[in-house]
């Protein structure tokens, strides 16, 4: 079954980090792809233009080069980081989907609506979450649908997203699916669902009201 392919994203941290150029993913089964998860190879490609979309972000953002420089500076993880939320993303689509979840536009819009009062607006929410979470403009929309889902799942759980039983529960999808993340970018451990190098946040709680850190 085809499944949506939204796009989480996370915390920034320090320096650049330019999308490298490679040929397979931990063997020669899956040439061009930077992880393959379930049999779905997210490709460089993707990941490049991921990376791409928030660095064009972040230079319209800051305009200024000792500033924009700075940010860089700040965002040294970024690709690897893009590539965590892709995976994360696959392993948290398939366990919403094999519990029946869905989130619907209506619901996204709502939720957008109230963060944008508490923000002073699009621009300034748009800015917000691309200085704290690195999610391009275009993303966010599927960012918030994403953070819905997790929460959704969670309630069926009878839990939070920063519960332990959360985790267990994509820590099950994620082994059933399967994980090869390219060396260059680390490796996979599906018992914590994530990436062993990544030690950035990913889902945050969101409401109609703000937003609470898992």
């Amino acid at each position: 079954m085809h499944r949506r392919r939204r796009r989480t994203a996370f915390l920034l941290s320090a320096a650049i980090m330019a999308a490298p150029l490679l040929t397979a993913c931990g063997n020669d089964a899956h040439p061009g792809a930077a992880a393959v998860v379930g049999g779905q190879r997210i490709t460089v490609a993707q990941l490049e233009n991921r990376v791409n979309e928030v660095r064009e972000a972040q230079r319209a953002a800051v305009p200024d080069e000792a500033q924009y420089a700075q940010v860089l500076a700040q965002t040294s993880t970024l690709t690897r980081d893009t590539l965590h939320g892709m995976v994360l993303d696959e392993v948290l689509d398939r366990a919403a989907e094999d519990a029946g979840i869905t989130v619907s536009r209506r619901e996204v819009q709502q939720v957008r609506a109230g963060l944008e009062q508490q923000a002073g607006g699009a621009q300034g929410l748009e800015t917000s979450w691309l200085q704290q979470y690195g999610v391009a403009p275009e993303r966010l929309d599927d960012n918030l649908r994403l953070q819905l889902e997790a929460q959704k799942l969670a309630t069926q759980l009878g839990t939070t997203t920063s519960d332990p039983a959360f985790w267990s529960a994509l820590s099950v999808t994620s082994k059933e699916l399967g994980v090869d993340v390219n060396p260059r970018y680390g490796t996979w451990d599906a018992k914590k669902v994530s990436r062993v190098d990544a030690k950035t946040p990913w889902v945050r709680e969101v409401t109609a009201a703000g937003t609470q850190p898992a």
